[in-house]
């Protein structure tokens, strides 16, 4: 099995890498992969559900992007939910035991799932798309072997997130 993961350059620019500004730059990150993914069935809203310890808070509302992104509706669930699977359209995952990771994993299989994580530093451990962040910047890696595996179609578009909001 290969593991593909495209690094990306920078996502959303932040002025002073305060972890507001940080939660706001993740924020339309995740808003923008979002609006560049299609389900089999398209969800309106869009239930991203946030499991773990997250770095960055995606509860607060966001600047609009271009393009619109569907309206998200948030909210946190537990690792060991059965329903996860079928009550979450997108799951974002943040520090999670190696036991939560597998139960997430068994409770969302066989479901079209986008699955975005703010704790995996390789994007190895089946989430879709991984964020990370440094003083200046929000920006995400690819994994391509999930996303091909994930019942979910991502647009290449995406890819164009970093090019409009990278740096000089």
């Amino acid at each position: 099995m290969s593991i593909f993961a495209i690094p990306s350059h920078a996502q959303s620019t932040v002025s002073n890498g305060s972890p507001l500004e940080q939660d706001s730059a993740a924020r339309q990150v995740v808003l923008g992969i979002i609006s560049f993914t299609h389900w089999p069935a398209p969800p309106n809203p869009v239930r991203l559900c946030i499991v773990g310890s997250t770095r960055f808070a995606l509860e607060s509302g966001a600047a609009p992007l271009s393009p619109p992104a569907p309206d998200v509706v948030t909210r946190n669930v537990s690792a060991d939910d059965p329903a996860l699977g079928s009550a979450c359209d997108a799951l974002y995952m943040g520090k999670l035991s190696e036991a939560e990771r597998r139960q997430v994993d068994t409770n969302r299989a066989g479901h079209p799932i986008l699955t975005i994580s703010d704790n995996d530093s390789t994007c190895t451990l089946g989430a879709m798309f991984c964020l990370s962040a440094d003083r200046n910047r929000v920006k995400f890696d690819m994994n391509l072997d999930s996303v091909a595996r994930s019942g979910v179609r991502v647009s290449p578009k995406v890819l164009e997130l970093a090019r409009k909001r990278s740096t000089p």
